[in-house]
């Protein structure tokens, strides 16, 4: 029987489609053999692992209810002074809090209980094996940032999964959720489906759901940043060189000296660490396995479900930024599980003013620079010892870069010079910003006007605004000196496809492959095997 041109273009026309989808992901996806890519038809927000979380959460809710401190909250006799970090002729550790005896033997004893019982029997905490991604927190004014960041984030390269945690089902946007964030390789996740499903659960506030978040990801390595924060080079880097890859927790500097009351080192039965061995810590950026630090992140669950009572005031003394952020440190330290804190000092940046300096963001530094320093023994405290590691990470913390409210009357806003003139936020330190070695502020800038005019209408936060786009083409104009790139044919941030991210589960019959692939249904079982192998 002949077989016209038609019928034979229509038979090789699949096997050659799955050819280079297979060529795309053997070079894409998987280049990171760690990496799991997020599923964007799972746009529920429900994790695929969501009745082993519950059954997780079961176990380690009781737990920590058990091992209450039975005992008056530490009473403050002042907050702690937001005192420099000092590696030379530091200031004393400030004590600041009092118990008495008695209820210091309670929570000495509800704390050790609590890390025989991990240490013994540990919950069985889940994750995906061999898996790798990003987190974070986000929802209502947040989400426009995040999208901000992400987007950053795919500037670099980063096919990174990220899954964006939402404190209620009323911060599940629909759109955004199920199809801005998929398109970013990202997807929401509620926590109070999980957390509401075991009763007596005491509703967690903004500073507890970073660690919720993290215990309740499903990926066994990951990188934690704050919705506000991003990195300017590929994450990836960081998973597969020391201080990370020989089984460290890496945790980045604050600008402040501890000011962890001496009170906690003794219910944790520490020593107290010499003010001079490190800052506090900024936890916009953290990066763990549950697998290394299970006991580290199950301390760290207790010390944030007692922290607004207990834990806090203990680790802070009312100091700067008091909440989560010296919860995990102080975890490792107390169970043992090794940790690495990057020793290069952050640093802001801003734009000078008639009074000093306005600083809008902080620069964090290359881990792995910083620990070949530091192995060498070479301390940056003299800056003249060794080159500054590579900028890594900023945290556009202070404001919120949200377009529809940066540019408000009344607003802290550091795109106003003091003569109410626009100006580049991000002008100083200039070594700090040469050694980024392109101009990241324009293209924060660019993903800021992406979102705000691509997203006008899309966000819960910005319905009934106007006038956020414009607002954002007028400060482009005035700064950068030119007409506003063309945001919706950009190429330079790689937007997957709604089913991208999808293939290897699609090639495994676990959903329905697009509408432009029909006719390659009976390929399937070789592309299974095919990807068994990989």
């Amino acid at each position: 029987m002949r077989v016209s041109g038609v019928t034979r273009q229509r038979r090789i026309l699949p096997p050659l489609i799955l050819a280079c989808v297979l060529v795309w992901y053997l070079t894409t996806w998987k280049g990171v053999p760690f990496n799991r890519p997020v599923d964007p038809h799972d746009a529920s927000g429900q994790d695929a692992n969501h009745d082993g979380f519950i059954k997780f959460w079961s176990q380690l809710q009781p737990l920590l209810m058990a091992h209450e401190p039975r005992c008056e909250p530490p009473r403050r006799l002042g907050d702690a002074p937001a005192s420099g970090f000092e590696a030379s002729g530091p200031a004393p550790r400030p004590d600041l809090l009092e118990m008495s005896a008695r209820d210091l033997l309670k929570m000495e004893t509800a704390h050790s209980d609590f890390v025989r019982a991990i240490i013994a029997h540990p919950p069985d905490m889940p994750y995906v094996p061999r898996s790798r991604g990003l987190v974070t927190t986000a929802g209502g004014f947040y989400l426009p940032v995040l999208v901000i960041s992400l987007r950053m984030l795919r500037r670099t390269g980063s096919k990174l999964p990220v899954e964006v945690f939402l404190a209620t089902r009323d911060e599940f946007e629909d759109d955004i959720c199920g199809r801005v964030l998929p398109e970013l390789n990202a997807r929401c996740v509620v926590l109070s489906d999980v957390l509401d499903s075991v009763p007596g659960t005491v509703k967690m506030e903004k500073y507890q759901l970073k660690p919720c978040a993290i215990i309740f990801s499903s990926f066994e390595e990951m990188l934690f940043l704050d919705a506000d924060a991003f990195p300017v080079a590929r994450p990836e880097t960081l998973f597969e060189e020391e201080p990370f890859k020989g089984g460290r927790m890496v945790t980045w500097p604050d600008f402040w000296a501890s000011s962890a009351s001496p009170l906690y080192y003794t219910i944790a039965s520490q020593q107290v660490t010499p003010m001079d061995s490190r800052q506090s810590t900024e936890s916009g950026q953290i990066l763990v396995s549950k697998k290394t630090h299970l006991r580290t992140l199950l301390l760290c669950t207790y010390y944030n479900f007692w922290g607004p009572t207990h834990y806090y005031r203990l680790l802070s003394q009312g100091g700067p930024g008091e909440g989560d952020k010296e919860t995990l440190v102080a975890a490792a330290a107390a169970v043992g599980e090794p940790f690495y804190q990057v020793s290069e000092r952050v640093r802001a940046v801003g734009h000078p003013t008639r009074d000093g300096f306005a600083g809008s963001a902080m620069v964090q530094f290359h881990p792995v620079d910083d620990f070949k320093l530091t192995q060498r023994g070479e301390w940056r405290v003299n800056k003249s010892t060794a080159p500054a590691p590579r900028p890594f990470f900023i945290h556009a913390n202070y404001p919120k870069f949200n377009p529809a409210t940066l540019f408000a009357k009344g607003h802290v806003n550091p795109t106003l010079n003091d003569d109410g003139t626009y100006t580049r936020a991000w002008t100083n330190p200039q070594d700090t910003m040469e050694a980024f070695g392109s101009d990241v502020e324009k293209g924060f800038w660019t993903e800021i006007l992406w979102t705000a005019c691509e997203l006008e209408t899309s966000f819960e936060s910005w319905r009934g605004q106007t006038g956020i786009c414009d607002g954002v083409k007028s400060y482009w104009r005035a700064v950068f000196g030119a007409e506003s790139p063309d945001v919706a044919n950009r190429k330079d941030v790689v937007v997957l496809p709604s089913w991208s991210a999808a293939i290897p589960s699609c090639m495994l019959n676990s959903c329905p492959l697009p509408e432009t692939w029909r006719g390659v249904q009976s390929s399937r079982p070789a592309m299974a095997a095919l990807l068994h192998l990989m």
